[in-house]
């Protein structure tokens, strides 16, 4: 049985592999300076070339947590989309800084009970 290798990337491919770990870092500080505690776990994916998507894990806070316990799950989304929206253009500098383009629309959303958040940006066309 042959070794597969893997094909060697593209000058495209580690310019997009860049952009993409350059968005889940600048993700992590952004959620750890606004909320006070960054997620474990970041990835940036493109969807298609004019959307991206944030997946970040385990980024709830303490109180967060309590939250989560009490049965409040409409609470705490109702609180994280509360702050997601006064902090939005934190998010859409963050995306049109590091991609170079602009931000059409932004939505985010959590799944309470499995700590997981995404970050959705719609891109004007290249």
């Amino acid at each position: 049985m042959s070794e597969q290798s893997t094909p060697p990337r593209t000058e495209d491919d580690s310019a997009t592999y860049s952009m993409r770990a350059e968005l889940s870092r600048e993700m992590v500080r952004l959620y750890k300076e606004l909320f006070g505690r960054g997620p474990t776990k970041a990835r940036t994916d493109f969807a298609n070339p004019d959307t991206i998507l944030c997946t970040l894990e385990n980024s709830l806070t303490p109180a967060e947590r309590a939250l989560v316990e009490m049965g409040e799950h409409q609470r705490l989304r109702d609180t994280r989309m509360y702050f997601q929206h006064a902090t939005e253009e934190r998010f859409r500098e963050v995306v049109e800084t590091v991609t170079g383009r602009q931000v059409r629309a932004f939505i985010s959303g959590l799944d309470t009970g499995q700590d997981v958040a995404v970050e959705i940006f719609y891109l004007e066309a290249a």
